[in-house]
């Protein structure tokens, strides 16, 4: 039997983390061959990151990307990539450890009174790996971590109403709410041995069985964790639906004391209102969880709910917490705005709600962690020189055109043709050695290293300014109307050039590169057409003077810079990036002192044809406006010395040579509007829609990306990163197990 070949399309997370464990056999190579097809000259996708030579070899992302530290498929990845790698110790980055540093500082903007006001948050570094930290956590598991800061914040919120004199003290009168305190009293008095004296009236209270029985919120929140850890709470076929009420109840009456002794406390105490809305959001999510049977039948069920509206539904506070900054940040986060207009946020709750508990229960380390250089540089050149080392083949500019389906004998359908647009021509026939390196860090470049390419092709797409990524690209006119042809289709075929392929593009270029199997699979086409996706923007500055000297007035203990988010649009997150001056290459006798990344939603309800070139130069030409108009009229608000007699200062900006706001000319912008560039949305209703890798009708054939089915369900690295476990394991029967995948499905007993 001979080897298998693979042909991949696509160089992104998924594409190429399905390459790396599809190699992990030591004799892989006797069972198949790999074939990866990029577009353009790097690999990357969305992550793409490249290097500037004529501006100091400056980084120039797609956008902002941090990892979390709850990202366990990811770092159990990129700690294989760098281990099998084995660069030398004297090297840059030469560990996973040296390439991502964890990050706990983050900053979410209140508008209050017509005002900007900064909630600094400083998460506490945790010990461990996040490699070995795991995603298989029961949502159970969540009401009971999420019961555990529930009780913090009522005991900081109950001492606070202590000392403005409001009342701490609770009753509970009616039979139904007494049986149900009783119950709790049943489950955990052999647990406690408690000799406080509110405690000790509430247990003769319900021995005696008196009227009313007296509590406090401290007392209620404390014995409903004890209860949450008993071992038959919320145990099927015990009694799991009147354990349900008893937390149902406990954590409404303490929404109710919030409500009537709290609320009149919040607008002039920050503090105070920032702890509401921690204990708000989280009363409102555990009354879902438990009201919604969350717990029993996974998080797959609520996600026919937008997230803020479930949060409202189960009583969170309309004025305070449904739009608070935490809220608002999150959406910010996964760019939850459909068509890229913020008054339309959409995202999964059960999406939503399992990703913020994760994030903030689930993380090891820091709860995120910054990328050390580019993402390119960090994630996607140790990815291939790893593949590359092991023997897969990478074929460059080559752009997908279309798949072909067929039918075999057996009547079942397959992909039989792969066209690929061969986008240049490389000189003498040699392979395209892609990378560079800065400072001897193996990097990407930001566009094509022209001086392995055909000299005439190379000389046109300067001339033309060509972008061989873009999918508005006039590059085939272009080509054809110098050299009176078009450019070259290559032709894979079925078992003459691959067995089986690996469709790693994104849900948006669906339907231009295989309508026609779109049109025979109902449900493949149902999930182009429902997995929506969202235009973005980004922005990186290159400052002459650090946060401090800018006016940013938050320090926390670790000096780190924050990252910043529910600010102002049209760039609603900030991320102070400092870090990485010192990984370009600037002249030594004028570096920046700073670096600011930028990033949001970008509104587009309309992507025209192809053939409209100007489409992408008009959307980038409004995000350099966009950008211009956020220095001159949004930023004073947390860069206040940035601005003298209310006019943005333009010596801020780096660029020596330069008056004036030219120096914004010198700065870095993009748009994300390509098919294979917009962010993946998790619309309420949509996860439905989302095929595993092997679930379409066509049998040689696995698609991967963040917008399948995975445990995930949402645009992220570690989507991506399962996907492409999931496409391996379907393959080839590795990994055996991806933390986390099952989250959505109903609890097994």
């Amino acid at each position: 039997m001979g080897q298998e070949k693979i042909v991949i399309i696509g160089g992104g997370v998924s594409a190429m983390t399905a390459a790396l464990y599809l190699t992990e056999q030591r004799d892989w190579q006797q069972h198949r061959t790999i074939t990866v097809y990029q577009q353009g000259w790097r690999l990357g996708g969305k992550g793409a990151s490249g290097r500037n030579a004529a501006r100091g070899q400056r980084i120039e992302e797609h956008g902002l990307h941090v990892w979390f530290g709850a990202y366990v498929n990811s770092f159990k990845t990129i700690e294989t990539v760098y281990t099998q790698l084995q660069r030398p110790v004297d090297s840059p980055l030469s560990t996973w450890q040296q390439a991502l540093k964890p990050h706990s500082f983050i900053a979410l903007e209140e508008y209050i009174n017509d005002q900007w006001q900064t909630w600094p948050i400083d998460f506490p570094l945790l010990p461990g790996n996040p490699a070995e930290g795991s995603l298989d956590i029961t949502p159970w598991d969540f009401i009971k971590m999420t019961l555990a800061w529930l009780k913090k914040w009522i005991l900081d919120l109950q001492l606070a109403a202590k000392k403005a004199n409001k009342n701490i003290n609770l009753s509970t009168k009616k039979s139904r709410d007494q049986s149900l305190l009783r119950h709790l009293h049943q489950q955990i008095a052999d647990l406690v041995d408690d000799t406080e004296e509110t405690w000790q009236h509430f247990a003769d209270d319900i021995k005696q069985y008196s009227s009313e029985i007296a509590s406090t919120p401290s007392l209620l929140i404390s014995k409903l964790n004890q209860f949450a850890h008993a071992d038959n709470t919320l145990k099927p076929q015990v009694q799991e639906k009147k354990d349900g009420l008893v937390i149902w109840y406990i954590v409404r009456k303490l929404k109710r004391w919030l409500n009537s002794e709290m609320i009149e406390l919040l607008d002039n105490n920050a503090h105070l209102r920032r702890l509401y809305i921690c204990a708000d959001l989280a009363i409102a999510m555990l009354v879902g969880l438990v009201k919604d049977k969350v717990y029993r039948d996974g998080f797959g069920v609520i996600n026919k709910f937008d997230f803020r509206q479930w949060l409202i539904r189960n009583g969170a506070n309309e004025q305070y917490s449904a739009n608070s900054a935490p809220i608002r940040g999150f959406y910010d986060l996964v760019f939850a705005y459909a068509d890229g207009d913020i008054s339309k946020p959409n995202v999964e709750a059960g999406v939503a709600s399992l990703a913020m508990l994760r994030i903030a229960l689930c993380y090891r380390g820091g709860v995120m962690w910054k990328m050390q250089a580019g993402m390119g540089d960090v994630i996607f050149a140790p990815l291939y020189e790893l593949l590359k080392k092991r023997g897969v083949k990478f074929e460059y500019f080559h752009q997908l055109q279309n798949l072909e389906p067929s039918l075999n004998e057996q009547g079942e359908r397959f992909v039989e043709v792969i066209k690929l647009q061969q986008q240049v021509t490389l000189k003498s026939g040699a392979e395209y050695q892609p990378k560079v390196n800065v400072k001897k860090l193996p990097c990407w470049p930001s566009e094509p290293l022209y001086a392995q390419i055909n000299s005439e092709q190379a000389a046109l797409l300067k001339q033309h300014n060509i972008n061989l990524e873009s999918f508005w690209s006039n590059w085939p006119a272009q080509y054809e109307n110098h050299f009176g042809q078009p450019l070259p289709i290559k032709e894979l075929r079925y078992k003459d050039d691959f067995d089986r392929i690996i469709l790693g593009v994104s849900v948006a270029s669906l339907e231009h590169v295989c309508p026609s199997l779109l049109a025979l699979d109902t449900n493949f086409a149902a999930q182009a057409k429902q997995v929506k996706t969202v235009a973005t923007q980004a922005a990186q500055l290159w400052l002459s003077k650090t946060d401090e000297q800018l006016g940013w007035q938050y320090r926390p203990p670790s000096k780190e810079g924050p990252i910043l988010s529910s600010f102002s649009e049209p760039f609603d997150t900030w991320a102070a990036m400092m870090n990485l001056i010192d990984k370009e290459q600037w002249p030594i006798d004028c570096p920046p002192k700073n670096i600011a990344y930028f990033c949001s939603v970008f509104p587009c309800d309309y992507y025209p044809p192809q053939s409209e070139h100007q489409f992408v130069f008009q959307a980038k030409s409004q995000v350099k406006a966009n950008l211009k108009g956020m220095l001159e009229n949004n930023i004073q608000a947390i860069w206040p010395l940035a601005y003298q007699n209310n006019q943005f200062d333009w010596s801020v900006l780096h660029g020596s040579q330069l008056s004036g706001d030219e120096r914004l000319n010198a700065q870095y912008w993009r748009v994300n509007v390509d098919p294979s560039e917009r962010y993946v949305l998790s619309v309420a209703g949509s996860s439905k829609y989302r095929l595993a890798t092997d679930e379409t009708q066509f049998t040689n054939l696995f698609i991967t990306g963040d917008w399948i089915k995975t445990g995930v369900n949402a645009g992220c690295v570690e989507a991506a990163v399962m996907a492409g476990m999931q496409t391996a394991r379907a393959m080839v029967g590795y990994p055996q197990h991806i933390s986390g995948e099952d989250a959505f499905a109903a609890l097994k007993h």
